[in-house]
């Protein structure tokens, strides 16, 4: 479920250049915070992985609430022990 999430997750992401030393910039909407960037789209694209895969386990062990993405909704218990 967690690979599925982070495929959809990525399948929606959107990519831009910017004027930086590194100028791929990527973000996945409806993600708030996940965001990254590389010096050619490759390695945006992995880096922007890492951030998501960051993003959820963090939110996972502060209990906080991760949204929808396509169809997949991770349904966490109430507690995550530490």
């Amino acid at each position: 479920m967690l690979t599925e999430y982070i495929r959809q997750a990525l399948e929606r992401a959107h990519y831009e250049i910017i004027q930086d030393p590194e100028p791929y910039y990527g973000e996945i909407p409806g993600l708030d915070g996940v965001w990254a960037t590389g010096a050619t789209l490759e390695e945006c694209r992995r880096n922007l992985a890492d951030a998501l895969e960051d993003w959820l386990f963090f939110s996972i062990a502060r209990g906080l609430p991760i949204p929808a993405v396509g169809t997949v909704n991770l349904h966490l218990p109430e507690k995550v022990a530490a």
